[in-house]
């Protein structure tokens, strides 16, 4: 149930779509598999069997994305083109030119992708109707800007923005690790990167250790800033920020396992029980690191 990473967009307060409107909308992307000649198909699927496109849980909702993409590597594509293309050189007694060779690897693709095989990757998106936020469990800005893309032509129009912050997560970070303080609710773990702000591209990562402070001055002397920091929050979730503001690894702690009581719950009310308690951390959380940051950036 929990998303591994949250890339977070600001929904704007105009944003008002119940569930029932939500599912009508989302129902005209429906996932449908792809044909023998498409690469890729992209569409809604519901979250669980017993439920629709959307689920909904105290003004908070679940999406899932498919995601059908059919394989088909370049170095086969290209070994077909290259027979065939010898093939039409014997015929016309020259080499194809580069117009050519490229209409032929159209064909090869082609005549290829019936016999692709196909492979499914499904995307969650969170989505908080009472502090509006829209939340991907994606680790790369394709996959959400993928999702996105599809959502947007589901409601025909997506009031959504990224989330802006005063400080930058990058200098805020450093001044963290400089002044070995974390912000009031966070602690600081032991996983950093810090990378030079110059064209070189330097960079040091600690890996499962901390790091001493005398270190980390030395490297913010040199020119470099923190670009990845792991922190836990509240003693709750753990989690690594970047310098991009996407946050990452996000693992709930044992501390919010001990609070619930599973044995007498159905899997139904498993499942919403483990929605509501993720959605009503991370929106917490959210909200504590936002703050963190000098809070929101207004348009």
């Amino acid at each position: 149930m929990w998303f591994k990473n949250l890339r977070i967009f600001r929904l704007a307060p105009s944003w008002s779509f119940t569930a029932d409107a939500l599912e009508t909308a989302l129902a005209k992307q429906a996932f449908q598999p792809g044909g023998n000649r498409d690469m890729q198909s992209l569409g809604w699927v519901s979250t669980r069997e017993d439920s629709g496109l959307v689920h909904a849980l105290d003004g908070q909702y679940l999406l899932t994305l498919r995601a059908d993409k059919k394989l088909l590597p370049t170095t086969v594509v290209n070994q077909f083109a290259k027979a065939r293309a010898q093939e039409i050189e014997e015929q016309q007694g020259f080499k194809p030119g580069r117009r050519q060779m490229k209409e032929i690897k159209e064909q090869v693709t082609d005549e290829l992708l019936p016999k692709a095989f196909s492979v499914y990757r499904d995307t969650r998106v969170w989505i908080d109707t009472r502090n509006h936020w829209l939340v991907v469990d994606a680790a790369a800005a394709a996959k959400s800007d993928e999702v996105l893309g599809v959502l947007a032509k589901s409601l025909d129009a997506l009031p959504v923005a990224p989330l802006y912050v005063e400080q930058s997560p990058a200098a805020a970070m450093t001044n963290w690790l400089v002044g070995d303080e974390a912000p009031a609710g966070f602690s600081i773990d032991q996983d950093t990167e810090l990378r030079s702000t110059s064209d070189s591209g330097a960079a040091v990562r600690y890996v499962r250790q901390s790091v001493e402070i005398d270190d980390v001055r030395k490297h913010v002397q040199a020119g470099k800033q923190c670009t990845r920091l792991a922190l836990t929050w509240a003693d709750r979730v753990s989690f690594v920020l970047t310098e991009g503001l996407d946050i990452k690894r996000v693992n709930p702690l044992d501390v919010l396992k001990e609070g619930q009581e599973t044995a007498a719950l159905n899997e139904s009310e498993q499942y919403d029980s483990d929605f509501a308690l993720m959605s009503g951390e991370l929106s917490r959380l959210i909200a504590d690191l936002v703050e963190a940051l000098g809070g929101e950036k207004k348009a």
